[in-house]
């Protein structure tokens, strides 16, 4: 029967420098270099784990970020899972070694991969050694924060309000016609309705008009020698003579 596997967490632990430096620790027993690992306790995760192991064979306290892969390996009869994160070191340790670490030394990452003992460790941080660095350094990257287009939109000067260049019209339809509104969805009267409307108006719009050219300054036209064109003043007499007619032909 076989027997179920060994699972375990631990770091690829980088010391921001002018050279990034990886963390490879020296066990007691062994007098092997490898990857600062160990197993998980009951009932903890492998995150978890992986940040407790790490601060006891390194002595650093870290901060635990991007989860970089998992190395799976045959020892002692059993294979062992490995669950590796990205994490940071600060700048002094904070406890001492566990007994099982002998020492810890911190390495750029091509002189941390020979360091290792084991080969399939040195493989290992080989390919993801260069993963955390990449991540490492975006991390470190000022963040730009991108204008949202609700924001460009309030940041824009708002436009001037445009003059209304139209003017209301009103159009009596003929007899027997249906005609529309100008600016309204709803039907206006038509035929008989429309023309007993301008006849019952008809003192009324005929006193308005009187009104407005009493109201209308009187022209100052200087006619030269050679033009006989009409007087202002005459051509807006005959207009309202002309709207005057036409209502009453209406009525």
């Amino acid at each position: 029967m076989a027997r179920a596997p060994v699972l375990a967490a631990g770091g690829i632990v980088l010391r921001q420098q002018e050279t990034p430096l990886v963390a490879v620790v020296r066990l007691r027993k062994r007098n092997e270099w490898v990857l600062p690992k160990g197993k998980l306790d009951d009932g903890e995760t492998p995150r978890d784990a992986a940040e407790r192991e790490v601060l006891e064979e390194t002595g650093h306290e870290v901060s635990v970020h991007e989860f970089l892969g998992t190395l799976v390996y045959e020892s002692g009869g059993r294979f062992k899972v490995v669950h590796y994160w990205r994490m940071e070191a600060g700048g002094e340790p904070s406890r001492e070694l566990m007994d099982d670490v002998r020492a810890v030394d911190w390495l750029p990452l091509d002189a941390a991969v020979e360091r290792l003992t084991r080969s399939y460790e040195r493989a290992f941080l080989e390919n993801v050694g260069p993963l955390a660095l990449e991540a490492a350094a975006l991390a470190r990257k000022p963040k730009v924060k991108k204008q949202s287009v609700l924001d460009k939109r309030r940041r824009q000067p708002a436009e001037a309000p445009q003059p209304s260049l139209t003017m209301p019209v009103s159009v009596a339809p003929e007899p027997g016609l249906t005609s529309t509104a100008i600016g309204s969805d709803e039907p206006a009267v038509a035929g008989n309705a429309v023309a007993g409307a301008v006849s019952s108006n008809l003192s009324t719009a005929s006193g308005m008009m009187e009104k407005i050219s009493e109201e209308i300054p009187p022209a100052t036209f200087v006619k030269p020698a050679s033009d006989n064109r009409v007087p202002v003043r005459s051509r807006r007499i005959n207009l309202m003579q002309k709207v005057r007619d036409w209502l009453r032909r209406a009525a």
